[in-house]
């Protein structure tokens, strides 16, 4: 299906929650990494309510993206460009956690004064984005990006993109080692599918007036690779925690990879929660934090006209002109204000890897 095709309903349902999927391991490994700058690590429902806002703020920016902004198939979400300053940010002596949110036991998630000791940060992050979004909707919608296009090409977007990963290696690493084992099978699934049987077509049953009941070959592996690898790499876990292989010490080694390791959060949780600007009251904002975030824009900028070319490309469309790179970092910069107002403690830019999943899909 190229940018012109539209697939049926069913379809477009299974392709959004593949996306979806792919999309999940940045909007959620956003907060988590957040958290522990954030003195929240032993608070997971308060880092669910975070994961939840990102989640939500991501639809929103993606929808604008996609009705109004580049208008090509770009997922929007969280940015790993801004979370490297914004690390840096809480780093500074003034935002140090005190000792005691770092035991478990001393922490009262429900507590004032716990509260204010996460908030202040949480607002202190907001107002630097905040104000650093306006720098970019001002670059985006004034069609400077459009005369600085003679200055952005491969080599400038390629060691961008590198360099705001690499403090990231860290994080993804002490994630995937929970359990390698687990990690590794996933990754192998997604690959194997995506590149090996790609070709091979499955047989479906299908009903069509003319033919009635019918097989229908459909290449499962290649338009679903994601769902398929992560969907079996759960339903492993999940055999596996049933049958108590996986360890239930919670020091021992392996014991993440099972599926009740937050079983608690999800009895505490609401049903529904609807997240909504200042919710963790009003943002404050400091020059060090804004000129830290800005550096975040810029590179996230960067990183966005690449993926806008890469998306046409893969997605049958012609090249953005000027002026639809320009409108679609301009929305990007709006996504980047909305998502400090609504609290994501990140900002907002165009997913690289859904890209790639234009290109494993042909979708």
């Amino acid at each position: 299906y190229t940018v012109t095709d539209v697939p049926p309903w069913y379809m477009c349902i299974l392709l959004g929650i593949q996306h979806f999927l792919t999309a999940m391991g940045g909007l959620v490994a956003i907060p988590l990494i957040l958290s522990k700058e954030l003195c929240l690590q032993h608070d997971l429902l308060t880092q669910s309510h975070l994961i939840s806002t990102i989640f939500f703020v991501s639809g929103i920016c993606t929808l604008l993206q996609v009705l109004f902004g580049v208008r090509l198939p770009i997922i929007q979400g969280g940015t790993f460009a801004f979370l490297t300053p914004t690390l840096a940010m809480l780093s500074l002596p003034k935002w140090k956690c005190p000792a005691w949110t770092q035991n478990a036991t001393l922490v009262n998630a429900s507590s004032p004064e716990f509260i204010e000791v996460w908030q202040t940060r949480m607002r202190e992050v907001q107002g630097a984005i905040i104000v650093a979004s306006c720098f970019q909707i001002f670059v985006g919608f004034s069609g400077l990006i459009g005369f600085l296009m003679r200055f952005i090409g491969p080599l400038t977007i390629a060691p961008t993109i590198t360099l705001v990963a690499l403090p990231l290696f860290d994080s993804a690493g002490d994630e995937a080692g929970q359990h390698w084992g687990i990690a590794f099978m996933t990754i192998s699934f997604i690959v194997l599918f995506s590149q090996y049987l790609k070709n091979v077509p499955v047989l479906l049953p299908s009903y069509q007036r003319g033919k009635k009941c019918h097989l229908y070959p459909v290449h499962l592996f290649q338009i679903f690779p994601v769902l398929l690898g992560l969907s079996l790499s759960w339903l492993l876990c999940y055999v596996l925690t049933v049958t108590d292989v996986l360890p239930a010490n919670p020091t021992t080694y392996g014991h993440l990879a099972r599926t009740d390791t937050h079983g608690d959060v999800l009895s505490q949780a609401p049903w529904f929660r609807l997240p909504y600007p200042g919710q963790w009251g009003m943002p404050t904002v400091s020059l060090a934090g804004i000129f830290g975030i800005l550096a975040g824009v810029i590179s996230s900028m960067l990183e966005s006209v690449g993926d806008y070319y890469a998306c046409a490309r893969l997605s049958g469309a012609p090249p953005p002109p000027k002026h639809a790179i320009s409108r679609g970092i301009g929305v990007e910069g709006i996504g980047c204000l909305l998502a400090g107002a609504w609290g994501t403690g990140n900002g907002t830019t165009s997913y690289s890897e859904n890209v790639g999943a234009l290109g494993i899909t042909k979708v």
